[in-house]
C-alpha cells in the first residue's frame, strides 16, 4: 500500500475506535437528519453533473444509512456507480456495477468508470464535504476492535463502514 493508502486505513482505525451504543452502525452524535440532507445535497449535485435522476437509497442495521445511485445511461462507460455514504466520519466510496469494492481499483483501467466520471464523482464529494477513501484499504481484512462481533463471512473494512452488519 502506498502513504495514501496507509494514512486512509490509519483513519478507519481511530474511527473503528469511536465510542457508541452497544451495536456498529454508527457512534454516539451520530446526526441521522445531517446525514439526509447531506445525502440529498450529493443527490442534487449529482443529478446535476450528470444530467438525470440519481435515486438515493436508505439502509438499515447498515454501517451506511444511504447510496446514491448513478444509472447506467447517464455514464460514459455505460455502467451504474453507486456511491455509499458511511455513517462515520462524512465517509464515502464509490463503487462499480457490482455494488461491492472488489473492482473498484481496476474500475477505470477495465472501463467499468470513466476517469471522466470519475472526477465527476470525486469533485462532488470533495465540494460537499465527505472523505473519498481509496479502495486498496478497504478491501483489506478488518483487524479492528470488534472482534467479538458477528460477521457475515470475512470481514473486510467495507464492509465494516459501508455495509450491512
Amino acid at each position: 500500500m502506498n502513504d495514501e493508502d496507509e494514512h486512509a486505513l490509519a483513519l478507519l482505525r481511530q474511527l473503528d475506535r469511536l465510542p457508541g451504543p452497544s451495536h456498529m452502525e454508527f457512534p454516539d452524535g451520530f446526526d441521522y437528519q445531517r446525514a439526509k440532507d447531506r445525502a440529498a445535497a450529493l443527490t442534487d449535485r449529482l443529478e446535476h453533473d450528470f444530467e438525470c435522476p440519481c435515486p438515493v437509497d436508505g439502509m438499515q442495521d447498515s454501517a451506511a444509512y444511504f447510496a446514491v445511485g448513478v444509472p447506467p445511461e447517464a455514464t460514459e462507460a455505460g455502467w451504474p456507480i453507486r456511491v455509499w455514504l458511511s455513517n462515520y466520519g462524512d465517509l464515502a466510496s464509490v463503487s462499480p456495477p457490482s455494488g461491492f469494492p472488489d473492482r473498484v481499483s481496476n474500475a477505470v483501467a477495465e472501463g467499468s468508470i470513466s476517469g471522466a466520471d470519475r472526477l465527476r464523482l470525486e469533485a462532488a464529494l470533495f465540494d460537499l464535504g465527505y472523505v473519498l477513501v481509496p479502495q486498496r484499504p478497504l478491501k483489506q481484512s478488518y483487524d479492528g476492535i470488534n472482534t467479538d462481533w458477528a460477521w457475515v463471512g470475512e470481514p473486510n473494512w467495507w464492509v465494516r463502514f459501508f455495509y450491512h452488519l
